[in-house]
């Protein structure tokens, strides 16, 4: 049995490290000298490190503007995401009206189609508010989302009853109800649709990509896609631009993952 347990361990220890070298080479690369990545074999470690590639990041291509394009984009996402996806799994889970549960079995249904069928249709619709080229297009795939809504619906079902009716008898109105009561007891879940949101729109590549057209208005990953095609033998530069990209994924996704985690094993378990 020893035997075995170790034979485990190492076998995840080796995939660990296969995981990781990437990561760790393009974080070594972002600090060496032009031209000092491309030799072969590739060094693992800088001979000279250097911050070159991060100040002509921030100065000569100017990507600050981008880096915070993504940030008020991820975090306008992110907040929006979870307040509207939460009143929606609340009514959805708690509010009686007529065609309810059709309702929900047709959102739920939308799981099944990939995201990318349902861009062309939303961009028609973005084009016709006249939104193309606005951080509005970006936002709205986030606003409403069927996993959002069908995670927090299936928590919000724990929730008890006459919790509710309480309040509701002590003249407690629904908006007070929603925000005093439920988002209080939803909070695990919250944190999860939270992380999940945030990870997803710093991410996302193709739909800003496709509804702005002014390069002062691109996202961070955008706007380094671009710059790939202006200096691809430039690999140290490239390097540091991933850095910069998958870096605040990296700390939310660690200062987050036990949210994330008790947030979606709580939702299937009380679903």
């Amino acid at each position: 049995m020893r035997a075995r347990g170790w034979f485990v361990h190492g076998l995840a220890l080796l995939g660990a490290a296969a995981t990781l070298a990437p990561l760790f080479w393009m974080l070594s690369a972002s600090f060496m000298a032009p031209g000092e990545a491309s030799l072969q074999p590739p060094p693992w470690l800088p001979a000279h490190p250097t911050l070159e590639h991060y100040r002509a990041l921030f100065t000569r291509l100017d990507l600050a503007r981008n880096f915070l394009n993504s940030a008020v984009i991820t975090v306008s996402a992110t907040v929006l995401s979870v307040l509207i996806n939460a009143a929606a799994g609340y009514a959805l889970a708690k509010l009686a009206f007529p065609g309810r549960e059709r309702l929900f079995r047709a959102i739920a249904s939308a799981l099944v189609i990939p995201g990318q069928v349902g861009m062309l249709p939303l961009f028609l619709l973005v084009r016709e508010l006249g939104l193309v080229n606005t951080w509005a297009a970006v936002l709205l795939p986030y606003l409403a989302s069927v996993f959002g809504m069908f995670l927090i619906r299936q928590y919000v079902l724990g929730l008890p009853d006459d919790l509710l009716a309480a309040a509701r008898v002590d003249g407690a109105g629904e908006l007070r109800i929603f925000f005093s009561i439920v988002l209080p007891s939803i909070r695990p879940v919250l944190s999860a649709l939270a992380t999940f949101t945030f990870l997803t729109a710093w991410n996302d590549f193709l739909w800003p990509l496709i509804v702005l057209t002014d390069a002062r208005r691109y996202t961070l990953p955008v706007a380094l896609a671009n710059l790939a095609g202006e200096h691809v033998q430039d690999a140290e530069l490239m390097m540091a631009g991933a850095v910069l990209t998958v870096l605040p994924v990296v700390v939310v996704f660690l200062f987050f993952q036990r949210a994330l985690e008790r947030g979606i094993l709580a939702g299937s378990v009380r679903g």
